[in-house]
């Protein structure tokens, strides 16, 4: 069976159509027809042959940035601008050259490819003099921005000077490289989460839906989106929407270990009697390389332009109680209890973390506070036009079943990441073995138990008849709110 023909009308079908600009004060950009654009679906074939010149990466020392890295030097012969904070330019070119090192080992061909530029983008102009970003603006025909800061607990205004301004400055740099005709993308990374609290389906093409936000993080995400969205029909963009991002499918690698490790690492450790959670309540995970490969293939991807994509797991998407399933096979301890949220945050919390004498389970309780909202979500997110895009590639997420005990057993061996592990060795790669976006997945073998190191650290628990009172309590209110 021939996917492309079907790709290609199914596709068209579900862009945005293409932009006279029209602006509105909160929604961005409202789009006109231009009806002589013919699409061409084909991702694989145009990624192929990306566009010439350099490409500008922010965030290349970040987790997902180091995947993206990873694929336009191993994809492409074009030279990479990455943009690297740091002291001075030295400073900037030994931090990148760590990077590669951790990427591909040391005897790797990419060092003459890549270009480390001091830069900061809180700063005005990305921290760049004005000859110097004429100077890069010269030699950029491609952007992706995605440096973020991912911290749930950040202070909105801290939260905002990086994901709002950041972006306001990209977007300045990206217009210097329009005006010199030069620019074919700026691929934007934003976040699935966008969607804050809404309730329900969540589209490619939704962004303000009158919603509210969990975190700074959730909400300064939203508004670096939509001041994306003011600059479409003037900028050709993209924009990603990828949802919790976890490590490699193969071999389980990461350098971030937050979101959901930092509830698995407690779950490790017996922190957890019972949960704010609905067993029924989506969880959307996706592995690193699903969104490099799926970001590198949008982006040069001509029919790409102009739209949005929910880089998410879709029909495979996870949920609480399977999660609590998988963890309890690997970690070999009992499932906690589900409380609904509302009364787990009135009651059972307050008197599990009072209960306790041991500091540190009582701090794994507190740092927990700010993701137990996301094992009670009601979203699900639309990503159609993702996967119809993506159909012709073989680029497509796999089920987090497929290989949660890699994820764990990775976390493991990194001491959830106070043992830092280069991918380079964590995937066995040399230089010149390219990562190539496959179809299939190699089977995930039987949950084992947890290694000893895994508990040998666990802190004494709150004893089991702590949590006896807060049920009943709990049960109490239920049928108190339920008689109003």
């Amino acid at each position: 069976m021939n996917v492309y023909p079907y790709a290609s009308e199914e596709l068209t079908r579900l862009m945005p159509r293409r932009t006279q600009q029209v602006d509105h004060p909160d929604r961005g950009a409202v789009d006109g027809t231009d009806s002589g654009a013919k699409r061409d679906s084909r991702v694989e074939r145009q990624a192929a042959r990306p566009p010439a010149g350099g490409v500008l990466l922010t965030g290349a020392t970040g987790f997902l940035g180091m995947e993206l890295l990873v694929r336009y030097l191993e994809r492409t012969q074009r030279r990479v601008y990455a943009l690297v904070r740091s002291g001075d330019d030295r400073a900037a070119t030994a931090r990148m050259r760590a990077t590669l090192r951790s990427l591909f080992g040391a005897d790797h061909p990419y060092g003459e490819r890549v270009t480390a530029v001091r830069g900061d983008i809180t700063r005005p102009g990305l921290g760049l003099r004005d000859s110097d970003a004429d100077a890069l603006a010269e030699q950029v025909s491609e952007i992706v921005h995605g440096a973020a800061a991912v911290s749930f607990e950040l202070g909105l205004n801290a939260a905002r000077a990086v994901n709002v301004e950041g972006t306001r400055g990209v977007l300045a740099f990206a217009r210097r490289c329009h005006g010199r005709g030069g620019l074919s993308r700026l691929s934007y990374i934003s976040t699935a989460y966008v969607a804050g609290e809404h309730s329900g389906c969540f589209s490619e093409d939704e962004l303000d839906v009158g919603q509210r936000f969990r975190n700074s993080y959730e909400q300064s995400k939203f508004e670096a989106e939509r001041l994306v969205a003011g600059s479409h029909g003037r900028l050709p963009i993209t924009v990603l929407r990828p949802s919790i991002v976890v490590g490699e499918c193969d071999s389980g690698w990461t350098s971030s270990f937050n979101v959901l490790y930092w509830p698995l690492r407690a779950f490790a450790r017996g922190a957890y009697l019972a949960l704010p959670a609905r067993r029924d309540s989506p969880v959307d995970v996706v592995s690193v390389d699903y969104v490099a490969d799926a970001t590198f293939a949008l982006g040069q991807a001509r029919e790409a332009e102009g739209a949005t994509f929910h880089l998410t797991a879709g029909a495979h998407a996870s949920s609480v109680g399977e999660l609590v399933e998988l963890a309890t096979a690997f970690f070999k301890r009992p499932a906690p209890r589900m409380i609904e949220p509302a009364l787990y945050r009135r009651v059972v919390h307050p008197l599990l973390v009072r209960s306790s004498r041991d500091e540190r389970y009582r701090r794994a309780l507190a740092r927990s506070e700010v993701f137990f909202p996301y094992f009670a979500t009601r979203v699900r997110y639309d990503d159609r036009r993702s996967r119809v895009a993506l159909c012709p590639t073989g680029i497509a997420p796999a089920p987090l079943r497929t290989y949660f005990d890699r994820l764990v057993e990775f976390a493991l061996a990194a001491e959830w990441g106070r043992r830092p592990i280069a991918r380079a060795v964590a995937g066995g790669r040399t230089a010149g073995r390219a990562t190539r976006p496959r179809a299939k997945r190699r089977p995930v073998r039987r949950a084992a138990p947890a290694p000893a190191s895994a508990r040998a650290s666990a802190p004494r628990l709150a004893p089991a008849t702590a949590l006896a009172p807060a049920l009943v309590l709990a049960q109490a209110y239920a049928r108190s709110d339920a008689a109003r």
